[in-house]
């Protein structure tokens, strides 16, 4: 396996000039969730000649490199955000889409280890997975889960990579264990009575129970929450109302309950609904909770992980520290299915945030990622297969 090694960071390196110019192509000329067809098609067509191709979920497609036999997938995003770019580069898209979450990057990265694996004929096949809808719901990767195409092919492990802004540039975090929370989005609606804003104590008040749950939700993780298990509850909009002296018959809020442990998210979905409904009995008004289930918290495969840093210090790159974060990622799914890794590619704080208008990975954060690419496809290879 380490000649192996050897040989697949040889080929990729010859791989790289024309990786970034894919990734400025598809960077040009991004797709909303759900229309990736035109991307789709452009990873294809640069794909080894011969590699049988399977559409999944839609706009997305798998790509086989390889013989028959059990295979490592490698993930990669389609969709781009309705963003409109000001990154200023001669190659920003023009649409108003952008890539504005380094999918651009994740594709030409899988692109080139497709390229290279195939070039120096590596003995465990790679099914690369372009997969749509990873912005959105309903999620991309629950359909490409669901249309059995993984284990048709032999899957036996998923291996994904993220730019990510809080890493240096040559950075890369290959973390064991749960590396990002569950993410659910709640709906609390207050129903009170509407009226005349001069006469409080004929109705009751919804933007008052609305307040108060907004103040008391701040306090679930708090209260409720294990203090060494990491949980979010963000509030991201309010709506209630339309004049300063009427007050309305309902106010809504929106938000996300985000946890690591499945337990305590479970407690958060019903202390929330406890909470909502305790504020707004105790103001004379009714509430309505709905939930959104969202990603499961992912989770690396720690045996993975452990290869995978190995072979990153092989290739040059830098093992950062653990790195873990509320946010979420629908290919928890994936690791909830088959022993699964995602690692996290430094671009630098100069690239700006992901998914702002500014953001703009540098060009070689697509070698980088690319490389850590290839370290987990090795790292499975050696730990899951042979």
């Amino acid at each position: 396996m380490r000649a192996l090694g050897r040989q697949l960071e040889a080929a990729l390196r010859d791989e790289f000039t024309a990786a970034r110019e894919i990734r400025r192509y598809i960077h040009a000329r991004p797709d909303l969730s759900g229309h990736e067809h035109a991307t789709t098609r452009t990873v294809i067509e640069q794909m080894p000649p011969g590699s049988p191709v399977e559409e999944v979920a839609g706009s997305g497609a798998i790509v086989r490199v390889g013989d028959e036999g059990p295979c490592v997938a490698v993930r990669t995003e389609l969709d781009a955000l309705p963003v409109t770019e000001r990154t200023l580069v001669d190659w920003a898209s023009t649409n108003g889409a952008m890539h504005a979450c380094g999918h651009d990057v994740h594709l030409s990265a899988g692109v080139a280890l497709a390229r290279a694996v195939h070039r120096v004929g590596a003995p465990v096949p790679l099914l690369l997975v372009l997969q749509p809808r990873e912005e959105t719901a309903p999620s991309g990767a629950l359909d490409v889960l669901a249309s059995g195409a993984l284990e048709r092919h032999g899957v036996r492990a998923v291996v994904g990579a993220h730019v990510q802004p809080l890493l240096a540039s040559g950075e890369v975090a290959s973390t064991p264990g749960t590396v990002n929370a569950s993410a659910d989005e709640f709906t609390v609606r207050m129903l009170g009575v509407g009226g005349h804003a001069a006469y409080p104590h004929l109705g009751p008040d919804p933007i008052l129970a609305l307040s108060l749950f907004v103040t008391a939700a701040q306090q679930l993780v708090s209260r409720d929450i294990d203090p060494m298990t990491p949980a979010v509850v963000s509030i991201g909009a309010i709506q209630a109302g339309s004049s300063p002296n009427v007050r309305p018959d309902h106010a809504v809020a929106r938000g996300t309950l985000r946890a690591f442990d499945p337990v305590q998210r479970e407690l958060l979905h019903r202390r929330l609904e406890t909470v909502a409904s305790g504020v707004a009995e105790s103001v004379g008004c009714k509430s309505e909770v709905h939930l959104d289930l969202g990603e499961p918290a992912l989770r690396n495969d720690p045996r993975l992980a452990k290869e995978t840093a190995v072979n990153l210090e092989g290739f040059g790159l830098s093992r950062s520290q653990d790195l873990r974060s509320c946010g979420a990622d629908d290919f928890a799914h994936y690791a909830q299915r088959f022993p699964s890794l995602m690692m996290f590619v430094g671009t630098g704080a100069s690239s700006g945030r992901l998914h702002g208008a500014d953001f703009l990975a540098p060009d070689e954060a697509v070698d980088h990622t690319a490389l850590a690419l290839a370290a987990g496809y090795l790292a499975a290879c050696t730990a899951l297969i042979t």
